[in-house]
């Protein structure tokens, strides 16, 4: 019996050595090899190459405030739970470069202190949305949630919004979207922040474009990210070189032949050009007294564009799908009486959810676009269509006469069935020059070499509809006022504008390769409702009784092979 026990307590000895000694190798190993194995379908908590190369280069430490914290609904605690696991990944690769904190802004009983936070947050550019609670009792309450964050590095903060809010999918959908981008929306600014030096981009002038006040929402947007600058090309050669893209924000007049000869070199050494073209002219003055006469308006760049690939026509595109404009509806003599109306010259477009550009934005709202048709063959060429319209349009042809009276007519889908319309078009590739069969120093005297026949590798997008990118200016005692881009003062609602002018700039100007990463796609798995009012009682049963249930049967069995092997 001693033999027994001592050959026993020999073999008990040995395996806690032994134990011991592979927890121990196990710890060396694992502080020497890191590595994360992720099992999710959709690969949720993988950070991209990308990301981490971005990471590991931090110079100095990244703070990070989120200001979504406190008693949360449960999407939103899901959401805030997602932004901690994003975070998170991120410390792993920037091990302590990377610090957060998350801070719940309606924490001050104080309601003068708590509504000053709130204006202090929305002046640097966090968009604050109101969500209905539901209490126990039945009731309903209006809350008001920061679903942003504010990322600062050597003294310098951006202000990040997380929030994805397209008024035409539901809650549940926005609040996965927002989820999917999250990893893009946090490491962008990083990136921009701990930049060395911003790439440049410029505003062309020169040609009637928008002036510094219509775009200076957007520009503010692209200076976290870009050095922007203005200025006219005055066919001075190679004057674009030093800019990584240009903007041509809605011209009215045309371009000579020696403004258009610097520009195409530029795009044939690889320049990338946003293009923002309204091929129709309607005066908005004129329309808000009654009518307007739409008449093409001739911007001499028809035949670049169609080099390149497309073709913006000279037609007004009508949308069942639109925003709505005041209309007085009060009778002749009465006090007037403002009512919302249709209006089908201002489409507003669902952005497709295939390209980096267009995923998960709001809607945009465009007035008195054309459609853009893709022409030519070029197998080196991509084309990619960013917005199209409804399948319910109509296209109105001009020289025409365009008055309000068109709003009393309710238009039926019988009379809007030209089907969809391209109003934004990406190309990418390699483009054949519109001089390439013209002498440049016949163009341009000075012109120091002979005109390039073909592109690099470059892109460009084209929007057929300037006013995309303008926000409404009012003249105030302090002077000029700007409004958010996509704001709608009739509305009052945001559209997506800002976000898709801006996310146009980064994928053109992208080389690090983040624009990819707003490609993730996690599927979104909704808990049917209605069967858990059914099956509610069932399940709580199960989840409460059958784990106690089988603890107790695991301790009855250990108990039982105890006794048993002891015995023997």
């Amino acid at each position: 019996m001693k033999d027994i026990r001592k050959k026993f307590h020999k073999h008990l000895v040995i395996e806690i050595v032994l134990t011991l000694s592979i927890i121990i190798l196990l710890w060396i190993v694992g502080s020497k090899a890191y590595f994360r194995v992720d099992l999710t379908t959709e690969k949720r908590f993988t950070i991209s190459t990308e990301t981490k190369t971005v990471l590991r280069k931090l110079p100095d430490e990244i703070f990070i405030k989120v200001y979504l914290e406190g008693d949360l609904p449960a999407g939103f605690r899901k959401f805030r739970n997602s932004i901690k696991e994003t975070l998170d990944e991120f410390r792993v690769y920037a091990v302590t470069n990377i610090q957060y904190e998350f801070i719940n802004p309606a924490e001050n009983p104080d309601t003068k202190i708590r509504n000053q936070l709130f204006a202090d947050l929305y002046n640097k550019g966090l968009r604050p949305t109101n969500i209905m609670i539901r209490d126990e009792e039945g009731g309903n309450s209006e809350k008001l949630l920061f679903p942003c964050a504010i990322i600062s590095y050597n003294g310098i903060e951006l202000p990040v919004n997380l929030l994805k809010n397209n008024v035409g999918i539901s809650a549940e959908e926005n609040l996965n979207n927002s989820i999917q981008t999250l990893e893009y929306e946090l490491i962008k600014p990083i990136y921009n922040l701990t930049a060395r030096q911003f790439d440049k981009i410029a505003f062309i002038e020169g040609h009637g474009e928008l002036d510094s006040y219509q775009v200076e929402d957007i520009t503010k947007e692209l200076a976290n990210s870009f050095q922007v600058d203005r200025g006219a090309i005055n066919g001075i050669p190679h004057c674009l070189d030093a800019y990584k893209a240009i903007v041509i924000a809605r011209p009215t007049k045309p371009f000579n032949e020696a403004d258009k000869l610097v520009l195409d070199q530029y795009i044939m050494n690889g320049g990338k050009v946003l293009w923002l073209i309204d091929q129709v002219n309607v005066n908005p003055d004129s329309l808000a007294i009654g009518s307007s006469f739409a008449f093409v308006n001739d911007l001499n760049l028809d035949d670049l564009l169609f080099t390149y690939g497309v073709r913006i026509n000279p037609s007004i595109v009508q949308d069942i799908q639109c925003n709505v404009v005041p209309v007085n509806t009060a009778v002749i003599g009465t006090q007037a009486k403002w009512t919302p109306m249709p209006w089908v010259y201002y489409p507003i477009i669902s952005p497709l959810v295939e390209h980096p550009v267009s995923r998960s934005l709001n809607m945009v709202l465009t007035k008195f676009p054309s459609n853009i048709d893709t022409v030519g063959n070029n197998g080196k060429i991509i084309k990619t269509s960013l917005l199209k319209t409804s399948p319910n349009t109509r296209l109105v042809t001009v020289p025409a006469l365009i008055s309000l009276e068109e709003i009393r007519r309710k238009p039926t889908r019988n009379d809007m069935s030209s089907g969809n319309k391209d109003i934004a078009v990406l190309l990418e590739g390699e483009f054949p020059s519109g001089f390439r069969n013209r002498s440049a120093k016949a163009i341009i005297e000075a012109y120091p070499n002979q005109a390039i026949k073909t592109s690099k590798a470059t892109k460009m997008i084209v929007i057929a509809d300037g006013d995309m990118i303008q926000n409404d200016v009012r003249v105030t005692a302090n002077g000029p006022e700007s409004s958010p881009l996509g704001y709608d003062k009739y509305t009052r609602q945001t559209f997506g504008n800002k976000d898709f002018i801006l996310n146009s700039v980064q994928y053109l100007t992208d080389e690090a390769g983040l624009m990819a990463l707003r490609s993730k796609d996690f599927k979104l798995r909704l808990l049917d409702k209605q069967r858990i009012r059914q099956e509610k009682t069932k399940w709580q049963l199960t989840n409460t009784i059958l784990p106690a249930l089988l603890v107790i049967l695991f301790g009855m069995y250990y108990n039982r092979r105890r006794k048993f092997i002891y015995n023997k």
